[in-house]
């Protein structure tokens, strides 16, 4: 960070007018703005109006804290950032949390999404701002799972009339924080995919449900899917596509190796390749085995010819990444077909959501 000089007017360079804390300022703040840095990143301008707070980013930085201009109410922080980055951000302030009041672009009530100047575009996802509330599809099923206990709401959306299942995994996230159902449903509309059934599944324990263990594919298997065949939703079944993002994208991994006559194809944001039993609770659990478990699965070179999976991370995730190359590696020699990309992002759905229709539309061929 750098504070700028003391002028009349020293953020006039991110187009704002006038005196910081003045009606005149206050009334252009907006969004994050950036210019470009001496090292061919950005400075990126921050700002809060009222009390000391800092900047809680997802995955990317540490904490960035504030400074007040003079004696006005004026917050502000001038982060560099690198090139291509689209990043989660919220305001602290003391135990609470806030979305960026300037900002049109959030991403639940309490977070908002800044994108450097050179972050690619994502078209079918609208701005939603931290007071709106998003869309929720009609169909829900109440799943009372024996396998894996207790009870969650599964909602089911037929974007374009419905078609082949894509399972969503973590669906809450994609329901309440990101507005998958609009973006597919525009990306239907602009013949980007073909007509497909979204099921948002929710995870009640992710470390449990998406570790390298059966019983929650048994139970997709055995108890949900045929719950989405009753419901009153077009729904094809036989060409699913799972898709999975961290944790959810090692669980839809070890659900194409292990269910290949359920789980064909997978699209798959930023795995956790990292995972082993003993790296849960380690102090570094990126610091074991590159590519974990699921690399020494492959390694026994399993007949992977029927599979298609697309694997995206965050080009920032740099301690991600050994453990992702290695584990599309594997999977192209095991002979899946593999498509292999990397989004302007860290470890963040914010950066993957594009991704997601892309590699979504590729997996159903």
């Amino acid at each position: 960070m750098s504070r700028a000089a003391d002028t009349e007017a020293p953020f006039a360079e991110f187009g704002l007018p006038g005196a910081p804390g003045t009606d005149e300022f206050w009334a252009a703040a907006g969004a994050p703005a950036s210019t470009p840095a001496d090292d061919g990143g950005w400075l990126t301008l921050f700002l809060w109006r009222g009390s000391a707070a800092s900047i809680g980013f997802e995955s990317w930085s540490e904490p960035v804290p504030l400074r007040r201009w003079a004696d006005t109410d004026c917050w502000y922080a001038q982060v560099r950032m690198p090139a291509r980055l689209r990043v989660t951000y919220q305001f602290l302030v003391g135990d609470a949390a806030y979305a960026d009041p300037f900002n049109p672009a959030g991403a639940g009530g309490e977070r908002s999404i800044a994108a450097t100047p050179d972050a690619p575009a994502q078209p079918h996802w609208p701005l939603v701002g931290a007071a709106d509330v998003l869309p929720v599809p009609r169909t829900r099923i109440r799943w009372a799972s024996a396998r894996l206990g207790g009870r969650r709401t599964v909602r089911v959306h037929p974007a374009g009339g419905g078609g082949p299942v894509v399972l969503l995994l973590d669906g809450d996230d994609w329901l309440y924080l990101h507005p998958a159902m609009t973006a597919f449903d525009s990306a239907v509309a602009g013949g980007e995919m073909p007509a497909v059934t979204l099921v948002f599944l929710p995870a009640k324990d992710r470390e449990a449900e998406f570790a390298c263990r059966p019983e929650l594919w048994e139970a997709i298997r055995d108890e949900l899917l045929p719950l989405v065949g009753e419901s009153d939703v077009p729904a094809d079944p036989d060409r699913l596509v799972v898709a999975g993002q961290s944790l959810g994208g090692l669980s839809a991994m070890y659900a194409a190796l292990e269910f290949p006559d359920l789980v064909s194809r997978v699209a798959c944001q930023s795995g956790s390749f990292w995972w082993t039993p003993e790296a849960i609770g380690s102090a570094d659990p990126l610091g074991g085995p590159v590519g974990g478990a699921l690399a020494a699965r492959l390694r026994g070179r399993p007949d992977l010819s029927g599979l298609r999976v697309a694997f995206d991370v965050g080009e920032h995730e740099t301690r991600m990444l050994p453990h992702c190359e290695l584990t599309e590696t594997l999977a192209e020699q095991a002979g899946a077909t593999v498509r292999v990309s990397r989004s302007a992002s860290g470890h963040d759905r914010a950066g993957w959501r594009q991704a997601l229709l892309r590699d979504v539309a590729w997996a159903l061929g």
